[in-house]
């Protein structure tokens, strides 16, 4: 028996673990109560350093310690010469280093060295680069170094050119590399600015963008990485906030401008003035909603006389942040209403502007798609990206295909179900829009599309009849006070349990909600502030089977002459 190595047994080296673990801790704990003790003493030296080397070392992510590093520095600086201190922030680097091989994710690590950098009189940020690309090999996708490699390149001046074609590299080697296909979205619009098409691509850069992303999904259709990268492609450019509409009623006294983008009226401030016949007019704005502080629609009162019958014709011009954004309606003697307004197939809203090489180049790539669909059949990313595509060609002309797929789409993925239902129905509102406004119509049908959602209620100012029945909606949202044109709007069939969105329209007459989920008597208190209701159909739902369900409305509806139940 002698000589032989005593194995062992596993509560043994269990127990061992544990004293180990236990002698560490107390090690750990001592170093940091010690640590927090001369912090609030205010003792900033060598030793306080030290110790938080120590505990960062085993810690890199203990934030309030590269807090209290940073302190110290900045204590040292005062005391110390600059040669010293550059020689101390030279340690600190490589101490980062360090912590950062322990946890190449630590945020603190990574936020420590930006600020050690910035207070470096001739950093070496070639060698930063180094280090980015070093962690980026052990993980491409570490977002923490991105944003690190990011602060270099603009610190270091590297051109945006040499940055793209490191993300290309980085692509080349493996498709799956998001991170690098983001970065490349940033850097394009920065070397390929499209002059008329702000934060997107030239045509030439985009098609060959386009053939990039294809060949990566192609090469590996079950990554999303690439399929994002190409959705990105599609986009429609962001475009600067306008004035939509302009809209004034004789009768009412009131004035609505419409926006592009949710904006915000500062009380008393200069942002949107109002002009008549040429004369500034002192007037207060207030949103559609009300309550809501960043609007589409801001509306206003019109001072008593200032429209006058005897007039032939009135100007009424706003003007939005020193003339960013104006325009102009003529009211004329005998007109109740004018507005101006843009269209939305003018603007081309809903879909790409299309050269005849980038309509080619598109088509190309929807019968490849729908090639690889065939080859692959339950690629939620194969399916999206050919619905995509036929909303950038033609929205109206691939109308039923585009819903064929969205079925097939959310039967391959149910768990987004919802999702793809309300990016239908936000597709579906924005045919219906262009239909409407080809026929020069003011009433928008929207009754059997299987609606779970409702979008781009600013298009929707002017519409006078609303169509929403046998849909998916649960609430008619606060939204839908912008359209203050409303005289109609029948939503039955629905799942409704909330009117918020009906309140305040001063034109609206009808209301039609049959066979919805309205519980209370209390859910209808938005009616009341509609002056001109006068018709309002509840017939099907739970409310109806109150007992006291008249009584009830006539008291919150005084003004409603005709309520069906």
């Amino acid at each position: 028996m002698h000589g032989r190595i005593k194995v062992k047994t596993t509560e043994e080296q269990q127990e061992a673990k544990r004293k180990e673990r236990e002698k560490k801790l107390q090690i750990y704990t001592a170093a940091t109560n010690t640590i927090f003790q001369k912090r609030e003493s205010q003792e900033l030296d060598q030793e306080v350093l030290d110790l938080t080397n120590q505990i960062l070392g085993a810690n890199p992510d203990f934030a309030t310690l590269w807090n209290f590093r940073r302190e110290i520095f900045l204590h040292f600086e005062k005391e110390k010469s600059e040669d010293e201190m550059q020689k101390l922030y030279k340690g600190e680097l490589s101490h980062l280093e360090s912590c950062l091989k322990v946890n190449p994710k630590s945020y603190g690590s990574w936020h420590h060295r930006c600020w050690v950098l910035d207070r470096m009189l001739e950093p070496d940020w070639s060698r930063e680069l180094e280090l980015c690309n070093k962690f980026l090999e052990m993980d491409e996708r570490n977002f923490h170094c991105w944003d690190y490699r990011r602060f270099v390149v603009f610190r270091s001046d590297v051109p945006p050119e040499e940055e793209l074609a490191f993300t290309y590299n980085l692509i080349t080697k493996n498709f799956s590399n998001y991170s690098s296909w983001h970065y490349r979205s940033k850097l394009l619009p920065q070397i390929h600015p499209d002059p008329q098409r702000q934060g997107r691509v030239t045509e030439e850069i985009l098609l060959k963008e386009l053939e990039l992303a294809q060949n990566a999904f192609f090469t590996d259709p079950s990554d999303q990485s690439a399929w994002l990268y190409h959705r990105w492609l599609l986009g429609r450019v962001d475009r600067e906030v306008s004035i939509l509409s302009l809209f004034v009623s004789r009768d009412g006294g009131w004035l609505s401008v419409g926006f592009s983008h949710p904006v915000t009226v500062r009380p008393g401030s200069d942002d949107l003035l109002l002009f008549l016949d040429g004369v500034p007019l002192m007037v207060s704005w207030c949103s559609a909603e009300r309550r809501s502080s960043s609007d589409f629609l801001w509306l206003c009162d019109l001072p008593g006389g200032s429209l006058s019958d005897l007039c032939p014709q009135h100007s009424l011009r706003v003007l939005w942040k020193d003339g960013a954004a104006q325009k102009e309606c003529i009211l004329y003697r005998g007109h109740q209403e004018s507005w101006n307004r843009d269209s939305a197939t003018e603007e081309q809203l809903f879909r790409c502007e299309l050269s005849v090489e980038k309509s080619t180049v598109l088509q190309s790539e929807l019968e490849s798609c729908k090639e690889l669909q065939e080859l692959e059949p339950e690629n939620k990313w194969c399916l999206l990206t050919i619905i995509l595509l036929m909303r950038a060609l033609d929205p109206l002309g691939y109308e039923k295909e585009t819903l064929s797929y969205f079925q097939t789409l959310k039967a391959v993925d149910p768990m987004r179900s919802a999702y793809y239902n309300d990016l239908c129905s936000k597709f579906l509102m924005e045919n219906c829009i262009l239909k409407m406004e080809y026929a020069e119509s003011r009433v928008i049908v929207l009754s059997h599309k299987g609606l779970t959602a409702l979008y781009h209620e600013e298009q929707l100012l002017l519409v006078t009849h609303m169509n929403l029945s046998t849909n998916q909606l649960r609430a008619l949202p606060r939204t839908l006070a912008m359209l203050r044109c409303l005289e109609v709007i029948e939503a039955d069939d629905n799942v409704i349990e909330s009117l918020e969105g009906l309140s305040h329209l001063p034109k609206l007459e009808e209301v039609s909600l049959r066979n919805n989920r309205i519980h209370r008597v209390s859910d209808l208190q938005p009616l009341a502030s509609c002056p001109r209701l006068s018709i309002l159909n509840l017939k099907g739902n739970p409310v109806c089977d109150s007992p006291n369900v008249q009584s009830e409305l006539a008291l919150l509806l005084p003004h409603v002459p005709d309520i069906i139940t």
